[in-house]
């Protein structure tokens, strides 16, 4: 969740995301990322870049040490358009995705690293050297709605459609198969989740 917009304390704090399994949350800083285990609530990881060094989205791949990164606030440390994939047993970056617009969300699974700009979805290969499978269009985006299922067995992308108020669901296990379309709303999606 994005909260350089809404966090009136002062605190520096430009992002809020879940892993997969809900067991840790990331935050993305001014100055750089924590990682904090839920339960028990202890900060697991913090890596303070300095100034700059704004974070703007951290997703976390379940407990691994990958993590996507895009720089944010009123300092990024890297540019709005690049997804980082940081390694945090090297601490640092050890491969990146540029786009030509900004990036607006990131979505990891073992195999699948999806990107979401504001009228677009991209589905790459979690590898070393990412390559791009799949690229979906859809409606404008700017909350970079999208939701990844993160179980092997189950190959499920969920994303605003090309109509506003739309629902797109992928199978990226089988993509001859047509996209099942859903009418969901006549305004514009606030949220999607998958609950499988």
């Amino acid at each position: 969740m994005n909260l350089s917009n809404v966090n009136p304390y002062g605190n520096g704090l430009i992002f809020v995301g879940f892993n997969q399994d809900q067991g840790c949350f990331a935050c993305g800083m001014e100055n750089g990322f924590r990682v904090f285990n839920c339960d028990p609530l202890k900060e697991k990881e913090k890596h303070d870049f300095g100034d700059p060094g704004g974070i703007g989205h951290v997703e976390m791949l379940f407990r691994c040490n990958y993590l996507a990164i895009v720089g944010g606030g009123p300092k990024p440390k890297y540019p709005l358009n690049k997804v980082m994939i940081w390694d945090d047993l090297k601490k640092k970056p050890v491969t990146d995705l540029e786009f030509s617009s900004n990036v607006l969300s990131v979505r990891l699974r073992r195999d699948r690293i999806v990107v979401v700009l504001e009228t677009v979805v991209k589905v790459y290969t979690f590898t070393l050297h990412p390559q791009r499978l799949h690229v979906f269009d859809t409606c404008s985006n700017p909350k970079g709605l999208c939701c990844l299922c993160p179980n092997s067995s189950n190959s499920l992308l969920a994303f605003p459609g090309r109509r506003t108020g739309h629902v797109e669901i992928v199978d990226l296990a089988n993509t001859d198969k047509p996209n099942l379309d859903i009418s969901a709303h006549e305004a514009p999606l606030s949220c999607i989740t998958l609950n499988l």
